[in-house]
């Protein structure tokens, strides 16, 4: 082969391996970067449920970011959430949600998290969750433990709760259907157990002085809320708190004229797809958890560990699928000491 066409194969092989390298950068666990990428993800991941609580950040436990040549960003970061007592339904905000405290049994979720930067944005591409609640054993001698949904004498208090609620409103005001029973609970006190439920509500075509079957109103968008209580069926006190109803896009190929399939009648023991009041289990592609396994890095940066509880939690979900990460050749930046996991937020 002739010197110059080897120079200029070399060097256009030299070019191409030089595109594909990367470098990874490992910032500590409370560095701003990893403070954006972790609220980034919470606000993600919550936005992704139509049932159940919100979540929110506890401690970021790793982070990691690949730059590559062409100046693309990609965050991966591990979370630890816990689960607060605002309902997915509720519009306020998360950072002004109150997380459950440890005597009503709390919630923790773990999740890899895998962000892009472009623009100085970050965006969540994909994600896996793992969630669970504290044993029995875990929870305060007298506290209240929890119940399965299928619980008949708690079901019992729902029902009866929701009808005290619904007899409290004006004559014209709608009747409320339950919607989801979001948590149950009991209690061993003086003269047997009382129970602690939770339970999302939905607005219906009826006023409170009907009596026919009532169903979900539709137009105009249902209202919903979330109602709180406790009691025995001789003694029940209720909470509820109404949310203002939200305008659902109207998709304009949709055919107007056809046929319209009747709605379907909220049943009390109807859990709208969970399996397990404390656990999200939605899953999509699992394809999506190549981004998160971990790189095949030349050399690693090191950490330094804090003591920090580690839970082995259940299933929650992962994103649509996303482009896997090429296997490309990678170019460490130079180490320096990592202080992870970061600090806790709440217990």
């Amino acid at each position: 082969m002739r010197p110059v066409g080897t120079v200029v194969i070399l060097g256009l092989l030299a070019g191409a391996w030089a595109q594909g390298l990367q470098s990874i950068f490992k910032p500590n666990c409370d560095s701003p970067e990893a403070e954006e990428a972790a609220l980034v993800a919470q606000e993600y991941i919550n936005a992704q449920f139509s049932h159940g609580y919100k979540f929110a950040l506890n401690q970021i436990e790793e982070i990691k970011i690949i730059t590559k040549a062409d100046g693309g960003e990609t965050y991966i970061v591990e979370l630890e959430l816990l689960q607060t007592k605002c309902h997915v339904l509720d519009p306020t905000p998360v950072a002004n949600c109150t997380v459950r405290p440890l005597q009503e049994t709390k919630v923790e979720a773990d999740c890899d998290v895998a962000l892009s930067k472009a623009g100085g944005v970050l965006s969540v591409v994909a994600y896996k969750c793992k969630s669970k609640p504290d044993s029995a054993e875990d929870v305060c001698l007298g506290c209240p433990q929890l119940v399965a949904l299928t619980h008949t004498d708690a079901l019992q208090v729902v029902d009866a709760s929701l009808g005290i609620f619904n007899s409290k409103l004006n004559n014209d005001t709608a009747q409320f259907a339950m919607l989801e029973v979001g948590r149950l609970s009991s209690q061993v006190v003086t003269g047997g157990p009382q129970y602690f439920v939770e339970y999302a509500i939905v607005e219906t075509n009826c006023t409170v002085d009907d009596h026919d079957a009532c169903v979900p109103l539709l137009q105009p968008p249902a209202r919903k809320g979330f109602c709180v209580a406790k009691g025995v069926l001789s003694a029940i006190t209720v909470d509820c708190t109404l949310f203002p109803a939200v305008q659902s896009p109207v998709d304009p190929t949709a055919n107007l004229t056809g046929s319209v399939a009747p709605p379907v009648v909220p049943k009390l023991h109807t859990i709208h797809g969970l399996k397990h009041h404390h656990k999200l289990s939605i899953v999509s592609d699992p394809a999506t958890a190549g981004l998160l396994s971990e790189s095949n890095e030349s050399e690693e940066v090191p950490v330094v560990k804090r003591q920090a509880p580690m839970d082995t939690l259940l299933e929650l979900p992962e994103v649509p699928a996303a482009p896997e990460i090429p296997a490309v050749a990678e170019m460490p930046v130079v180490p320096h000491l990592q202080i992870c996991p970061g600090r806790i937020r709440h217990f």
